[in-house]
Order: C-alpha cells, then structure tokens, then sequence
C-alpha cells in the first residue's frame, strides 16, 4: 500500500549554496517572448503575452531579477527576465524602485505588469525560494524549476508555496516548470501552486509538480470564491497527497494531465466549483476525482478519461468521491479553443514534453512532441449557446471616414483593458473627445467598452489620436464576455461584426508600428 508522501519521504536537508554577490544585470538585444503562446484561460481578458516587445536583461541572481524589475521606466514597461543558475536566499535581496516593490528571501512579482520570467541556458532553479505574484497581471513565468520551498521551519519563503498568486492577479501563464517539495506540511512545505483572493485567467502547462503533500489550491476557504478561470494541461502530478487541485468555487479545465501516485484525494471540486475534466490518464491512485472533506458539494463534467489502477473510498457526509464510475454532474463550456490528445497517450507525451529543461517541446494534438510555433494551431470546441461563432479566418476591414448611424453606444459605457501607459485613461476612448486617448504600457494592449446590461453591437469604429495616424498594425475584436473573436484585420477605421449581444466588446491591438493612441472606440448597434 503507498503512504502519503510525508511519511515515506525525508525532508531534504539541502545545504543552500552561497552565491557570487548581486553582480549587474545584463542589458540584452530585444528578444521575444516566450517560446509559442499562451493556452486556455490565460487567452482571454485581453491576452497573456508577459513582456513581449520589452527589453531583453539575463539575470543569474534573485537580487539581479528584483533589479531589473526596479530598472523599468513604470511598473508596466514590458520586461523580459532571461534567469540561469541558482536562485536561492543568499542572492536574493529586497530592490527599491519606483516601478518595483520587493523583499527580501522572496521573488516579488508585486504591483507590475508585462512580465518574462524564463529559464535559459544551463537552466533556472529557484532552490528554497518561491516565486510571489500579488496584485498583478500579465505575467509569464516559463522553464524554470523552484524546489523546497518551506513555509515553517528554516528558511522560509513565500508562504511555503513554490508559486503563489493572490490579491487580484490577471492573466498569467505558468509553461514548463518544474515544482517539487520533499515531503508535506510536516515537513513544514505547503502548495506547489496557489491562487486566492481574487486570481482569474491562469493556465498551468506542460509542467511537473511532485513529491508534496498539496498540489495547489484555487481560494483560501469556502467562502472565498472570488477566483477562477484556470486551465491545467498537459501536467504531470506525481506523488502527491492531495490538492491536485483543491477548487473552492470558479471553474478550471483540466486536460491531458497524467495523474501518477495520488496518494489521498485529487481533484477536489468543492464550494460550488465547476471542473472540466477532459480525457486526463489517472493511474495507481485513489479517489482522484469528488467534492472532499467538505459537506459544501462541487460539479464536474467528465470526458474521455482513463482511470488505471484507481482506487475509491465509501462515500460519507463529508467525502464524495466521483467514482467508482465517475459521471458528469452538470455542463461546462470554455470560451477558448483546444485540441485533446488521446487519454492513452498521455503518459507518454507528458513525460516527453512537461517539465524545465524538455526544449519547450508540446503536443501537436496527435501526441509528437514538436517545437511550438509562435501561435499554436487549435481546433474549436463546439460553442456553447451564447457564444458567437466567429467569422473564419482573418478578414480586413476597409478603413475610411464613413461613420456608422445610430447612436455611439460607447457614450456613457463603461471601460477597461490592459495595463495603459502613465497619463493616459481607459475613459478617454469612450468620452466623444479626440484630443484624449488611451495608450497600451507597450505597443500591444487591448481595450474594452462595458455594459451594465446586455447591447447589440454590430459595428465599431477606432479613433487614432493626433500624431499616432497609422500606427495600429493587425488586430482582434473579441466577445469579452466568452473570448470569441469576432472579427480581426489591421488598421483604424470602421469595422463591421456579426450582429452580437453582450457586455463586453474588446479590441485588442496584436501589433503595431509606434506606440498606438486609441481616441476614441465607438460602437453601434446598426
């Protein structure tokens, strides 16, 4: 019989090796962002591009990276932080800055935006020491291994969670990292991989999380539901007690996966909680799936899953596990597209492509490892009854000074979008004033106007500010209630949708030459 990880393994007494000073970090020639693009939830509310397009620094220390943080013109000047050899505590020291705020013993994401963190060269380990992300958005974390982080005892980081995110945190992408611990709570570890307090739009893939009493969470307690969103795939977890994840309310997509050695309880769907479970490989575990330890019931939706050498408890009050023949309970859709391997194969494609240090290798869909391409190929799933089947393909609007009739429905709208450059407000796109704009941090962003109730949009129209003529290259119009793309092209001007009801409309700006002013963003429903 296996027994949970904190009995069968020591706590790793590894001495932390002393580090070279904070040395100076490297100015590098512009790069781009991470190898491939962001999947699942990460795609939606604008996008998850970390910082594509910013300057490219190397960083060898966790003083290095908290410098080239505290380095940036604003807090939301996109970055890319290229990180080899060992981060630990000895090299890690709180930066001051105005565009940073840092700690000591702790890599701080905190209050920024437009963020790289990825693995390079020889590779990036983060020993003992967590990565923290608070209050921020549009961050990619990539090709990084972070082991033995503990939360008691000495030293401790973070929380004792190997990444952490909390405080309103928006569109993250975690791709291709190593998470480990050496035992549980015991032992003084906690989560692998915890969000709370109001964290949306994350994906977790092609990573490995192993050898930890708790995988990760998504909410603190059953009444904190202000999370959600999240899309685990293509994972390995391996030799975990339980939390593989816990979800407290929200909805999370779960697929491709290869659960190995579950120890006590995996997906724990509880407090209300939706999760879709799509054709996952679960082997030589025990109640993998259910609403645990709670008497407040979660739903799931299950699909073309393998449960190999499975095991399953009674049910009782406080322990209802999905199995032994797990059934879907409710109906799930997600707003973004995805393509299943099959459930076989999973064992096999995970072990080739999860994890730091594999070349960024992912699936192709049909389980070959390749090199992604810098937009991934996906099939659509079926839309759900709300969503807007999108126009195939690209399509380009002639722009031209021709204005819509009717009333521009932005006037009194609401808005919002991505991190915006100093000066400039959301508001101004909506306020019938040419002379004010909005600009994105960087040279890409999007933009959205809101609705308290539902509208009929079938047209918009992008106003470039004085001096900024021709600078929006391609773009997106999107459903910003479900992430559809509705249309796409290049340039500003009037632009023709399907005729639409909804909350949210958003333009997103992919490229461009210079640094883009939105005006105005008109909308009409005629």
């Amino acid at each position: 019989m296996k027994r949970p990880v904190a009995f069968r393994l020591h706590a790793a007494a590894a001495a932390m090796a002393l580090a070279a000073g904070t040395g100076v970090v490297l100015s590098m020639p512009q790069a781009s962002a991470a190898t491939g693009g962001a999947t699942g939830y990460a795609t939606q509310n604008g996008g998850t591009t970390g910082g594509a397009g910013g300057q490219t620094v190397r960083a060898t220390t966790g003083t290095q990276i908290h410098a080239a943080l505290c380095g940036r013109a604003t807090s939301s000047t996109p970055l890319i932080i290229q990180v080899e050899g060992t981060v630990n505590h000895a090299n890690t020291a709180k930066v001051s800055g105005t565009s940073c705020n840092t700690a000591d013993g702790v890599i701080e994401l905190k209050q920024i935006s437009n963020v790289t963190l990825v693995g390079v060269g020889a590779g990036a380990v983060f020993d003992q020491l967590g990565i923290h992300i608070r209050e921020s958005s549009n961050i990619i974390i990539q090709n990084v291994t972070v082991k033995n982080v503990k939360k008691s005892g000495s030293p401790i980081s973070n929380g004792g969670d190997a990444i952490g995110m909390e405080s309103g945190v928006r569109n993250v992408w975690v791709d291709h990292v190593t998470l480990e611990a050496s035992g549980g709570e015991s032992e003084g570890y906690d989560g692998l991989f915890d969000m709370k307090d109001d964290t949306k739009y994350v994906t977790l893939s092609y990573s490995i999380l192993r050898n930890s009493g708790r995988g990760g969470l998504v909410g603190s307690s059953e009444t904190e539901l202000s999370n959600g969103f999240i899309t685990y795939h293509h994972n390995l977890y391996d030799n975990i007690d339980s939390r593989a994840p816990l979800l407290r309310g929200g909805t999370a997509h779960m697929y491709n996966n290869h659960y190995r050695q579950i120890n006590e309880s995996g997906i724990n769907s509880r407090a209300g909680a939706h999760a879709k479970v799509d054709n996952n490989y679960f082997e030589d575990s025990k109640d993998v799936l259910g609403t645990f330890y709670t008497t407040a019931a979660g739903y799931w939706q299950v699909s073309g899953n393998v449960f190999d050498n499975v095991t399953w408890s009674p049910r009782t009050s406080d322990h209802n596990p999905a199995g032994p023949n797990p059934q879907s309970n409710t109906t799930i859709s997600v707003p973004y597209a995805f393509t299943l391997d099959s459930a076989g194969c999973v064992p096999d494609v995970v072990a080739r492509t999860a994890g730091a240090a594999k070349g960024l290798l992912v699936s192709d869909g049909s389980c070959t490892p390749q090199t992604p391409s810098p937009t991934p190929t996906q099939t659509t799933p079926t839309p759900s009854p709300t969503q807007t089947t999108p126009t195939p393909g690209p399509t380009t609007p002639t722009p031209g000074p021709t204005q819509p009739g009717g009333t521009n429905l932005s006037i009194g709208a609401g808005s919002d979008g991505s991190s915006k450059a100093d000066g400039t407000s959301y508001g101004n796109v909506r306020d019938g004033n040419l002379s004010t704009y909005w600009s994105p941090a960087g040279t890409t962003g999007s933009v959205s106007i809101k609705w308290a109730s539902a509208t009929t949009v079938s047209s918009l129209a992008i106003r470039e500010a004085a001096g900024a003529t021709g600078a929006i290259g391609s773009w997106k119009v999107l459903n910003g209630d479900t992430g559809a793309v509705l249309t796409s092209g290049s340039g500003a001007g009037v632009v023709t949708i399907p005729r639409t009801t909804l909350q949210k409309l958003t333009f997103q700006i992919v490229s461009s030459s210079g640094t883009p002013r939105v005006a105005e963003f008109e909308t009409y429903a005629g």
